[in-house]
């Protein structure tokens, strides 16, 4: 084993896009049973040290292959096409136009079933653009369109995230104005 392998070489699995969770999560437990640092309490605190960097290593992996967002960016640095999510914030026009129809959107959601019918379209927004970085990844091997897809994720799973806490504020504020007005009756 190499503690500088790439993820996938690490865990023994076929370096792409498509994973399934299943091999993952075995090949997580497995590596992670060989490398615990409790396997090694007889051998010093020397030994104990360099299993806990095995075992964190094997952990950082574990979490990056199994969000598809940070996969698809993790490939597509290993392939050299960078990301760049810092320093370039230019998307497609299309892309841009879609993202200001959401804003308004959630802007004048009033309730909470408006909100989730959004929730929706983002949602399966969410699985077209994971098909499509697939795609684009594992099939077309064409990185820079990989990129643009996982740029677009980024910004998908950020607005989901906004949604999400609307409707929870939207059903949490249905639940607080539920029964008033019957105390003291």
């Amino acid at each position: 084993m190499n503690i500088d392998a790439d993820d996938f070489t690490l865990l023994g699995l076929h370096k792409g896009f498509a994973l399934e969770r299943s091999q993952l999560d075995a090949a997580w437990k497995a590596l992670q049973a060989r490398v615990h640092p409790d396997r090694f309490a007889a051998e010093g605190g020397a030994a104990q040290r360099l299993a806990m960097q095995w075992a964190v290593r094997v952990n950082e992996a574990y979490q990056r292959l199994k969000d598809p967002l940070r996969r698809g960016a993790y490939l597509c640095e290993l392939a050299g096409a960078s990301i760049n999510a810092h320093s370039n914030t230019s998307m497609p026009g299309a892309f841009l136009m879609q993202q200001m129809q959401w804003r308004e959107a959630l802007e004048e959601a009033a309730d909470a079933e408006t909100l989730e019918a959004l929730a929706d379209r983002v949602a399966q927004s969410r699985r077209e653009t994971l098909a499509a970085c697939g795609q684009a990844i594992d099939s077309a091997h064409d990185f820079p369109l990989a990129v643009e897809q996982v740029r677009s994720l980024m910004f998908i799973e950020r607005f989901a995230a906004e949604v999400d806490a609307r409707i929870d504020a939207a059903h949490e504020g249905a639940g607080a104005g539920a029964g008033q007005g019957t105390i003291g009756t």
